[in-house]
């Protein structure tokens, strides 16, 4: 029968008629084709899409949605056209049955099918209800596609019914006319239907969320036109963003949900790897491989795959088609060229290729814009699993593979790291892609030029190998760079953990030197990278001009009968210009691919870092009552049995090992052989105290639930409570970061109130009593430890310099390097006349305290903080009720957040970086650019002109002339490329270092107070992540910028010189462009700030949790901190969110203002047919379907350009801060040698802490004599280190001299005077490096000399015992020794300086007994001629110096010799009383 029969039974309609159809002035098309392919389409693809689409909905069900007027309306009008189609059925059965002419069977198949296909719409639609699904893209897209067809039936009924009344005859068949007419209409209202959104799902989160991300309950249209973000953007514009504003985190992206399933997956191919091991193994076993296997590692790359593989394939999907896409351009540039060359043709035919272009080029905006948001959403959710992932290991790495990643490789893992991956996934699919697009261009250039194209093939091929040389050296360089970033931030992290130490040591130059030394190398590094990225931008921009040049030279010389003409010339242009994309990007997506897998590799290593035994230690919760009651250690040779409720004090020398035994029963160690087992939960007191930067009351409660009565209890047998009343909040202030505001005293009873707090079964305790006052400590021991303390139903387990506690212990062990040398109860170690019993009484003091009804007072350590607020009114008595006092919750305020700044970036910031680059070398990168562009303009133009060459005898007699001009101007290109790339790097790498010198030294140069206010999160995120962005981002992202500004310039120009009547158009389309970009910028730049300061709190959160591992491992928080760290990624991912949203909206409405241009270009070229040459309106379409990626990238780029700034503003921000004094006064004033005698002379001495405060310290006058030894004592807040604070001007004095040696201090310059006085400071505070350069950074003295400091600071046998001696590496923080060998190192730098005046701040608070007693001794040999002030903690180290200085409230009580202060029985006898020594 065939096609005719089936729509005709005579045969008489045909299917297709070209004449009918194309060349004609009136198109239509045949009634045939009009009832078969324009009903079947909407039909098929129904069809085809509703299996998939029913699968894809039983699979993702949101709830269910009740019935609503929408959905009723929607559900009859589908009843309703299905009813329709039947109708149209039964009348064609009518017709059939009363009509003479037999019916073609078309009349019931198509009317029958689409009434199926209507049924199932309105199946769909009410499927779709009841999967909560409010906005449906499969059915908008059928409706529209159902719409389409009927329109073209529509629009041909019309004009066949105007033809037939024209003609004085009635038209035929009212009834279908009706039919028809009533089904468009219908059509029409479920379209409109169609694009309105449902209400929300019963039960969906949305409901519950007050600020739920708008995406979900978007229309289908609203979401490819990424037109939801719009309200969002309208409040950017009138009012800069803030973190209110921002919608919550669609729970797909979550934390929650994405970290466990990349972490599961990870622990999949790990068990996979060790499965096959242990069958490897066995195999081994059995053949006896001699050669050694390589250790097969587990894939990270294979988890990732799996985790967001499917996701991400949508993307494909995306991508391929818009490659397709891409080369329709080309092809309607083909037939618009060809249209205007041939005369004859109708003239809708042109406009009918200018819509299609615009129709074509706008579909493939949407589609690009869809890829890119698959791309960054899935990038979004790998940066959230990868830092998920990070922390989750961190808390259960050991301790051993915690040696081998510092802190600052890790934060690394999670900023930069972490940032390669989310900036390789964007570009991931032009691996597969840019080979595609390449194959597809080089076809439609073979149809278009034969076999000249394998000229320009050659020319691409030579260019890979340069391009696989150029990224494998970039590798190695980005290698080496990344090691020297580790080193530079772990490094400045030490220095901003250390920073009081290096101020007190005057070692801040030294430290400077270190850091730019490893910045230097870091530059170098950075600088031959730029010479490549030179070569590489030359061969990217000189490849597509070389491969048009060796193709247009090859396809004219072969034979002199190849007309160039402006056809083959500017198709082939424009197929140039696709191909110019993937070429470039290839390297790009290459060297990306590098840097991510040596990120990738960075990742996998740590991951697979050993974690802590599982069996290190086994948690018994219950025991039968048959067992005994105890629980047994068994490390290094040692069997203890520890019963239930005892108190076990645990002793010996500085590093034998008490320590260890506490972390192997935490199960920190690596067990060698043995078993330990710990009955019950257990709570961990370290020695050196953990603190959160939170409120006090948070550190104590450590997220247990609120109990008061408990709590006042804790704070009260903790000694805490005074300490309350003179912090600005009481238990509400804000603690800084590490504590920094609190005294070690004080840090250390915070530390154990948490420990107390959490009521555990095991309480283990590293020495928490070295940092209080003897009777604080006595207090503490009564009230908590004792047998009459709060925990004296509990294990302890008590390590301990302090032998007065040892007679109530119910068991004491002796440890002796590492090994338990004696053990027992006191009696019978006392009883046995061991080594125990000999220390016991060399170093016992007399213990005959005769309390005389006195009762027990309880002075305590000072608040040792620089933003400390003076007790309000210093004259009430002690004890006043805690609550009386109105604290301030404000006052107790003390870090500040990084705060975002608001609108525009000011143009003195684009100055600084200008001012840095150097003004000569910006202009000449300038007039490069302009050179390069100016070049391509004109070889482009000359292309034109010869395009338009009379040909002569079937040849163009000028073409040699015309291809050697046109090659000279592309080498004029190219030299002017290579010119600008690197004159752009240079400058970038000249900028970056004067920026971070100036930086360095302005954080340098801040005051203490700086640093206590500044979490060093903050200065470490300005360290690492916008000096990252200033070395590498912004130099390249500013050539961009210029390459696409000169490129929208440059084509304008050429649009305008083909068609002057685009001027009409082009400044209204300017307008609306300048203001899409304006309304962009102001949210998304506040976005970008938003983002950049919520990344902060990551890094500080991380950065404590590495420190308090041990902690929170003991605890048992893990859970807690992982949450929170999950909401900090959150957080910082709600501003990152809408920041890509935004782009994309931006993008479809920038590509739409391209698309109209492309579009008026070609219309007005149609229109002025008759007087356009085609070479020019060639020249003019290419340029202008180049000109939408242009300008798009245009608005990215400058967007990037003023949200990267950014990091230059913040980068800057320290210059403005308050600095300290000068470092050196010039020309100095010093005499030389000075302080030769040491003698300090305060008069009228006043300290203020903060100038809104009171004075913490007032009137104090004294002179100290040459060579006196003086011990300051005092109690808690009276001021004693306040007094060295104004010693060494880290404070300076609000009124009052200190004048040392007849100088007054405060004219000089500060390292002049800190490197002539010698502090021992309270917390010692070691630096990774040698130990040689923690005793002498600035290599002043000889080995000799360090040598005699170590032996007089009786380390010498320690040190010498080392395999690498003086070049034994300190771990970060000095990890691998033990604090009570850290306080010998500062004794030792105090030796080697051997200045006129020491200070000790209870120094010997982390060591035992005995070295205490040699310190001191080492202090009266040595410094037997120098002044020595002493803050005192154990009063009996001061009993026999020469004065001692007694302050209460900030005010000097007593000055005397100890002697008479005990007989004239004041403030000083109480104190020696309390602590038992008289």
């Amino acid at each position: 029968m065939g096609l005719h029969g089936f729509c005709s039974a005579d045969t008489s309609d045909p299917f297709w008629d070209w004449n009918r159809t194309w060349y004609t002035t009136k198109p239509d098309f045949t009634q045939c084709f009009q009832n078969t392919v324009l009903v079947w389409l909407p039909c098929l693809y129904l069809w085809i899409c509703a299996p998939l689409y029913l699968l894809y909905l039983r699979s993702h069900d949101h709830g269910y949605i009740r019935m609503s007027h929408i959905n009723r309306a929607k559900t009859a009008v589908g009843l309703l056209l299905w009813i329709i189609c039947w109708a149209d059925v039964f009348f064609s059965f009518w017709e059939r049955s009363y009509g003479s002419n037999v019916l073609a069977p078309v009349h019931l198949i198509s009317p029958t099918m689409l009434g199926f296909t209507m049924l199932l719409a309105t199946l769909l639609i009410q499927y779709e209800r009841m999967k909560g699904v409010q906005s449906s893209g499969v059915m908008l897209l059928y409706w529209l596609l159902a719409l389409l067809c009927a329109t073209v039936t529509f629009g041909s009924k019309i004009s066949r019914a105007l033809d037939q009344v024209s003609l004085d005859s009635v038209p035929k068949g009212r009834n279908g006319y009706t039919t028809f007419y009533t089904y468009y209409a219908l059509l029409l209202v479920s379209l409109c239907l169609s694009c309105l959104t449902d209400q929300l799902p019963l039960f969906s989160e949305a409901v519950k969320d007050s600020n739920p991300c708008p995406e979900r309950g978007a229309n289908f249209l609203s979401r490819i036109t990424f037109w939801w973000i719009t309200r969002l953007m309208v409040t950017g514009y009138r009012r800069p963003l803030e973190e209110k504003d921002l919608w919550s985190l669609n729970s797909a992206d979550r934390s929650h949900k994405v970290v466990p399933e990349l972490v599961g997956r990870w622990n999949v191919e790990c068990q996979k790897v060790k499965s096959e091991g242990k069958e490897g193994r066995a195999v081994e076993s059995e053949v006896l491989i001699v050669k050694a296997q390589k250790a097969k590692e587990p894939s990270l790359f294979w988890a990732l795959c799996l985790t967001f593989g499917p996701y991400f394939l949508i993307s494909c999907l995306y991508k391929i088609i818009q490659d397709i896409l891409m080369f329709v351009g080309p092809e309607i540039l083909r037939l618009l060229i060809r249209f205007v060359n041939n005369s004859s043709a109708p003239s809708w035919h042109g406009y009918f290729y200018t819509a299609l272009l615009f129709i074509c080029t706008c579909v493939q905006s949407l589609i690009l814009q869809k890829y890119f948001h698959v791309c960054f959403v899935s990038g979004m959710r790998l940066r959230t699993a990868i830092i998920g992932a990070v922390y989750r290991k961190a808390l259960v790495i050991s301790s051993e593979a915690r040696r081998t990643s510092t802190v600052g490789e890790i934060v690394n893992l999670m900023s930069v790291d972490a940032q390669r991956f989310m900036d390789l996934i964007t570009y991931i699919n032009m691996i597969w892609s840019a080979p595609l697009q390449v194959v597809l261009a080089l076809y439609f250039l073979w149809q278009n030029l034969g076999p000249s194209v394998l000229a320009g093939v050659a020319v691409m091929v030579l260019m890979v190998p340069i391009n696989a040389v150029i990224a494998m050296k970039t590798k190695t360089y980005q290698v080496a760079q990344m090691k020297s970033k580790d080193s530079r931030i772990k490094l400045m992290n030490e220095m901003l953990n250390g920073i009081k130490v290096l101020k007190l040591y005057a070692w801040e130059l030294a430290f400077k030197d270190k850091v730019s030394k490893i910045r230097e190398s870091e530059l170098q590094v950075l600088k031959k990278a730029a010479y490549l990225g030179a070569v590489s931008t030359f061969t990217w921009i000189c490849a597509p001009f070389l491969v048009a040049l060796s193709t247009f030279a090859v396809y004219v010389l072969i034979d002199e009968h190849n007309v160039l003409d402006a056809q083959k010339a500017f198709v082939s242009l424009a197929l140039f210009n696709i191909l110019r994309f993937p070429l470039n990007m290839l390297p790009m997506v290459i060297s990306s691919m590098v840097q991510a897998s040596v990120s990738l590799k960075r990742l996998r290593v740590f991951l697979s870092h050993a974690e802590l035994q599982e069996d290190g230690y086994k948690k018994i919760l219950s025991v039968n009552g048959s067992e005994p009651r105890c629980f047994s250690i068994c490390v290094c040779r040692l069997n203890v049995c520890i019963p239930e409720g005892s108190l076990v004090a645990v002793v010996g020398h500085v590093g034998s090992g008490k320590s260890s035994l506490l972390s192997a029963l935490l199960g920190e160690m690596d067990k060698l052989e043995g078993s330990v087992a710990v009955k019950g939960s257990v709570a961990y007191v370290p020695q050196q105290a953990w603190i959160q930067n939170a409120t006090l009351r948070e550190n104590i409660m450590f997220g247990q639930e609120s109990r008061e009565a408990w709590y006042q209890r804790v704070v009260e047998a903790c000694a805490l409570q005074p300490d309350l009343e003179i912090l600005p909040a009481g238990d509400e202030t804000e603690i800084g970061e590490k504590g920094v505001n609190l005294s070690g005293g004080q840090k250390q009873r915070v530390s154990l109130a948490r420990a107390v707090y959490c009521e555990r079964d095991v309480y283990l305790l590293d020495d928490p009593l070295s940092a209080v006052d003897a009777h604080v400590g006595k207090h503490i021991f009564e009230q908590v430890v004792g047998p009459q303390g709060l925990l004296k139903d509990k294990t302890r387990v008590l390590v301990t310099h302090g032998l007065s506690y040892l007679p109530q212990a119910d068991l004491i062990l002796v440890l002796v390097e590492g090994e338990v040398s004696e053990m027992g109860s006191y009696q019978h170690l006392m009883a046995t006349e061991g080594a125990f019993a000999e220390f016991q009484r060399t170093y016992a003091a007399v213990e005959h305290a005769d309390h005389d009804g006195e009762p027990f007072c309880t002075p305590h350590r000072r608040l040792h903080c620089l933003s400390r607020v003076s007790k309000p009114g210093q004259t009430g008595e002690e004890d006043k009720v805690p609550g009386k006092k109105a604290k301030q919750a404000e006052g107790g305020k003390l870090t500040e957040a990084d705060k975002a700044s608001t609108g525009r970036v000011k143009l003195s910031v684009f100055g600084s970086y200008l001012k840095a680059i150097g003004v000569l070398l910006s202009c000449v990168s300038l007039l490069m650019f302009l050179a390069q562009h100016l070049g391509s303009l004109s070889s482009n133009y000359w292309l034109s002109l010869w395009t338009d060459d009379p040909v002569v005898n079937g040849t163009q007699p000028n073409r040699r002339m015309r291809l050697g001009v046109y090659g000279a101007l592309g080498l004029f290109q190219g030299l002017a490329v290579f010119g600008y790339s690197l004159s752009g790097s240079i400058g970038g790498i000249l900028a970056s270092r004067c920026l971070h010198q100036s930086m360095l030294y302005d954080v340098l140069r801040s005051p203490m107070s700086f640093f206590e206010r500044t979490p060093s999160g903050n200065l470490v995120n300005r360290f690492a992540k916008e000096i990252d962005t200033i070395d590498s981002l912004i130099p390249s992202i500013i050539k961009m910028f210029m390459g696409s500004m000169f490129n929208v310039v440059g084509s304008c120009i050429i649009i305008l010189i083909a068609t002057p009547l685009v001027a009409i158009i082009i400044p209204f389309l300017g307008v609306l462009y300048f203001f899409v970009q304006r309304f962009y910028v102001a949210s998304s730049r506040q976005l970008k700030r938003l983002e950049s300061v919520s990344r902060s709190p990551i890094y500080t959160h991380f950065n404590e949790t590495l420190l308090g591992t041990s902690v929170i491992r003991a605890f048992g928080e893990q859970e807690r901190f992982i949450c929170e760290s999950d909401q900090r990624v959150d957080l910082n991912q709600k501003a990152y969110y809408p920041g890509i949203v935004a782009n994309r909206w931006l993008a479809v409405r920038l590509e739409f203002v391209g698309n109209c241009i492309v579009s008026f270009a070609a219309l007005f070229a149609v229109v002025a047919r008759e007087s356009l040459s085609p070479g020019i309106m060639g020249l003019s379409i290419s340029y202008a379907l180049q000109l939408t990626a242009s300008l798009t990238w245009l608005v990215r780029m400058s967007s990037e350009v003023e949200t990267n700034i950014v990091a230059v503003e913040r980068v800057k921000e320290y210059s403005d801060t308050e600095k300290e004094a000068e470092w050196k006064q010039e020309p100095s004033r010093l005499p030389p040698g000075w302080p030769t005698d040491g003698c300090i002379d305060i008069r009228g001495l006043g300290l203020r802490y903060r100038p809104d405060l009171d004075l913490a310290i007032r009137n104090i006058t004294l002179v100290i004599n040459r060579g006196e030894k003086v011990g300051i004592v005092g109690r808690t807040g009276a001021g004693k280190s306040s007094l060295t604070l104004a010693l060494f001007r880290i404070i300076e004095a609000s009124e009052g001299h200190i004048f040392i040696d007849g100088v007054d201090i405060a004219l000089l310059g500060l390292h002049e005077l800190r490197s002539r006085i010698t502090i021992i400071p309270q917390d010692p505070v070691l630096f990774s490096g040698s130990l040689r350069m923690n005793l002498d950074p600035f290599d002043c003295y000889s080995d000799e000399e360090v040598w005699r400091a170590l032996e007089l600071s009786h380390l010498q046998s320690f040190v010498s015992g080392l395999p690498n001696k003086l070049s034994h590496e300190c771990s970060e923080g000095g990890e691998n020794l033990s604090v009570g060998q850290r306080q010998l190192l500062c004794l030792a730098r105090a030796l080697l300086r051997k200045t006129k005046i020491l200070v000790l701040d209870e120094a010997t608070a982390a060591v035992d007994m005995e070295t205490d007693n040699l310190i001191q001794s080492t202090i009266r040999s040595q410094f037997e001629d120098c002044t020595v002030l002493t803050i005192a903690h154990r009063l009996n180290t001061v009993m026999d110096y020469t004065r001692i200085l007694v302050l209460d409230k900030g005010e000097m009580a007593e000055f005397d010799a100890p002697h008479n202060l005990l007989a004239q029985r004041g403030a000083f006898y109480k104190m020696a009383k309390d602590a038992g020594l008289v």
